[in-house]
């Protein structure tokens, strides 16, 4: 899905919201309405029975409030509802307020939080198209406020953006680093959650702002591909953040790490996590939801709304469904693809058909609040060491098997760090760029150690990711003190030395 359709999206989920809210208001009004009307009948039924039943209540003047106001009627007291569509002057300020459901000082709120993720025009337009503009003081000192934050702000240099990412998460250590065969590895690529959050607090100190790989670059309809731009007050700076892997494959069940991404009773995105009871608990167990809930809290973190990129691959489903082929053929299945559907001998074709659709709802979920998908490659490939065929075999399963549950994407982030070209640029001559080209892909992403590395072609933008995991955090600790401390983040309760690669 590209940048636009992503902001599409966005605005079309808070316009649900909003109609929701407003809905809601009128019901409420309406009930209200039908309560005064009921007590208003009754009130003159029981004094027409008091004055002798002579029947004429009717005919009598409605008794009138100690305001001055008809009870049951005429204009409502302050911090009465106000009926749908109904505007009314307030007595000092001489300012219109909104219909029910929009009022200034929820429009202002909704302006304010735009501004605080520098999306300074679209806070602007936000109160200036609300028809209560030019009566609003409240409004135009606002939107004064922001036309002044914007104005001091200054061009980032793209080259400049660094680019970080993470694998899953660790959530309970002792599980993860309990000795066996893959305690090593997870102690090697892997981050956890207390260390996570020390890290984004830091970044958050030294004033990073999380930007999208899109915010970076224009892809034009002919295929060639422009500079972004992006603008931030002076001494913010821009980074880009992704997740690889974001399958929950079956070799880390057991292993303290959340097993889905799920969409809660609010339609929230969080994790599941599995207890050592077997019961199930729902919460912010990954750096999806972790991330959400900072953002939340510190919407100045993010750049006119934008979170992550995730990358995914295929094989063993996405975001912890099994969506593959295989789980419906049971045709060339890896061992642990058997025993999970040994185990679990109800996980039919229609159980699979659900996944596929729960899976596709929490992505659309996911790209409505700002997130981005990436091609991690359908299997995990080393693309440097691939040749043509097997990339343009691996495509091919990745569109049957992943791109229908979270649409196209134009990125492609590169697993063990490989690429398919030498530093010096992709060029016509490459097969595999050409390939890759023509199958949508706009943006690669490799690894690398330096503090940022960015390469425009005439039809690429390519950028390098810096590992912040246990391997760089023990053996190149220097590589990454732009970003962080690591003898403030570090958890005591990884294992040391962490394993050599």
């Amino acid at each position: 899905m590209d940048y636009s359709e992503r902001q599409r999206r966005q605005e079309l989920r808070r316009k649900k919201r909003k109609r929701q809210v407003l809905i809601g208001k009128i019901l409420i009004v309406l009930m209200l309405v039908i309560l005064i009307a009921l007590a208003v009948i009754l009130i003159r039924d029981v004094a027409g029975k008091s004055l002798g039943g002579q029947g004429n209540t009717g005919s009598r003047p409605p008794a009138q409030s100690s305001e001055g106001q008809t009870a049951g009627g005429g204009q409502p007291e302050t911090g009465d509802s106000v009926e749908a569509g109904t505007s009314v002057e307030t007595e000092n300020s001489g300012e219109t307020e909104a219909p029910a459901g929009s009022s200034q000082e929820q429009l202002i709120a909704e302006a304010d939080r735009m501004a605080a993720q520098y999306d300074y025009d679209r806070a602007i337009s936000h109160l200036k198209e609300s028809g209560m503009y030019d009566s609003s003081t409240a409004m135009q000192t606002a939107v004064a406020g922001y036309e002044e934050s914007k104005a001091a702000c200054v061009e980032y240099p793209l080259e400049e953006v660094t680019h970080v990412f993470y694998h899953t998460l660790i959530y309970d250590t002792s599980k993860a680093f309990d000795g066996d065969n893959k305690s090593g590895n997870y102690n090697q690529v892997m981050t956890t959650v207390s260390e996570f959050n020390k890290i984004t607090q830091e970044m958050y100190d030294r004033g990073y702002v999380l930007v999208s790989l899109h915010d970076m670059c224009t892809v034009n309809e002919d295929g060639t591909v422009s500079r972004g731009s992006i603008y931030l007050p002076p001494g913010k700076k821009a980074f880009v953040l992704s997740q690889d892997d974001v399958c929950y494959y079956h070799y880390m069940e057991g292993d303290g790490m959340a097993t889905k991404l799920v969409l809660d009773e609010n339609g929230n995105v969080k994790n599941e996590y599995k207890n050592d009871d077997g019961t199930v608990s729902i919460g912010d167990y990954d750096l999806v939801p972790i991330l959400d809930t900072f953002i939340d809290e510190h919407p100045d973190f993010s750049y006119r709304g934008a979170k992550g990129t995730i990358a995914l691959t295929g094989y063993d489903g996405i975001l912890g469904y099994r969506t593959d082929i295989c789980y419906k053929t049971r045709e060339n299945l890896q061992p642990d693809q058997q025993k999970f559907l040994d185990d679990n001998p109800d996980f039919d074709e229609a159980a699979w058909e659900k996944d596929r659709e729960d899976a596709k709802k929490v992505a659309e979920a996911m790209m409505a609040d700002g997130w981005d998908f990436a091609s991690h490659t359908w299997g995990h490939m080393n693309v440097g060491e691939r040749d043509l065929a097997a990339i343009q075999s691996d495509t091919v399963k990745w569109q049957e098997n992943v791109e229908p549950l979270i649409g196209k994407t134009n990125i492609i982030i590169f697993a063990f760090g490989a690429d398919i070209g030498s530093w010096e640029g992709y060029g016509s001559d490459n097969e595999k760029f050409t390939y890759l080209k023509s199958q949508g892909f706009d943006i690669y992403c490799n690894v690398d150690s330096t503090k940022y590395w960015v390469q425009f072609g005439s039809n690429y933008m390519r950028q390098g990711r810096r590992n912040l995991d246990g391997y760089r955090m023990y053996y190149s600790p220097e590589l990454v003190t732009d970003l962080f401390d690591v003898s403030a983040v570090w958890d005591s309760s990884r294992p040391t030395p962490v394993p050599q690669m």
